[in-house]
């Protein structure tokens, strides 16, 4: 594999980005938005050609890219489907992005898609399937790629491993790096009923390549209260708290805003980056004031 890239193609401490949107593609090239990077999901970029396309080669003549898969299933017992791993491969080789990104999810069975991150129980067999179809994927495209952790609801039985040292294990196993979405870790904590900022200090500082940060919903089942990891909202404030204290702890590392379910004007998604980027910059002028 190739070298992991650095922090932030353009030097900055400060990497942020959003998610590209198909309604905001004339106000990116009309606006050029104070952003490093734009996030597009692979699976809608893999037929050739079309003006999905076409927008996108001309973004990211401007922009640094993040490729963030959702359909690779990386937790798949039968392995990982060989034509989508050309397919993705392929925008790889068109589009060089800067960061690369699955999660710790399946969706397929067979020659079927599911339209969905199914979880999978964390212990030694899935932890060796997962090994083996991470380590396929790098190898394939030849870099590094950043697993996802998940939104949690339920739990399996035949668990037996944290979700964090699972992540951990998988890191030192494959060389891949981590896309740590904080939002996720809060939805999981809140709804299983762990600490999440025991979370995020177990976390291997060296391995966290990318950050995602989104809303989420909140909903009452049968008078039990249950986050929605639904993308739909701004950043709640006690995920920007649990972003402060990853921050303090790690130091700048790309951020982005995931926001995909009731999708506001790109004005607004560029003003919950820019929170991102003063927390990030407050905590660079914390770090230089101790060092005085």
């Amino acid at each position: 594999m190739t070298s992991p890239l650095p922090l932030s193609p353009s030097g900055s401490r400060t990497p942020v980005g959003v998610g590209l949107k198909s309604q905001h593609y004339q106000d990116v090239l009309q606006t050029s938005p104070a952003l490093t990077f734009f996030e597009v999901h692979a699976e809608n970029y893999m037929v050739p050609g079309g003006a999905h396309r076409r927008y996108l080669d001309a973004i990211s003549d401007k922009y640094a890219l993040s490729l963030h898969g959702v359909g690779m299933s990386l937790g798949s017992a039968e392995g990982l489907d060989e034509a989508h791993v050309r397919r993705f491969r392929a925008l790889v080789e068109d589009y060089r992005p800067w960061l690369i990104s699955e999660h710790l999810a399946w969706s397929r069975r067979g020659d079927t898609y599911l339209n969905d991150l199914l979880p999978l129980p964390l212990n030694a067999e899935s932890l060796e399937i997962v090994t083996r179809n991470v380590s396929h994927l790098q190898d394939a495209i030849g870099r590094r790629v950043l697993v996802e952790n998940p939104s949690a609801y339920l739990s399996f039985e035949t668990t037996d491993i944290p979700e964090v040292e699972f992540l951990s294990a998988l890191a030192d196993r494959t060389g891949c790096g981590l896309l740590l979405d904080v939002n996720n870790v809060f939805v999981s904590a809140t709804n299983m009923g762990w600490d999440a900022a025991a979370y995020l200090d177990a976390v291997p500082t060296a391995a966290v390549g990318e950050i995602h940060l989104a809303g989420h919903a909140l909903k009452d089942i049968d008078g039990v209260p249950l986050r929605i990891d639904d993308h739909g909202s701004r950043v709640a404030e006690d995920v920007w708290e649990l972003y402060r204290h990853t921050i303090a702890r790690l130091g700048a590392r790309p951020t982005l805003i995931e926001w995909d379910t009731n999708v506001p004007s790109l004005a607004t998604l560029v003003s919950e980056a820019g929170i991102a980027e003063g927390i990030m910059r407050q905590e660079a002028v914390a770090r230089e004031v101790d060092r005085v």
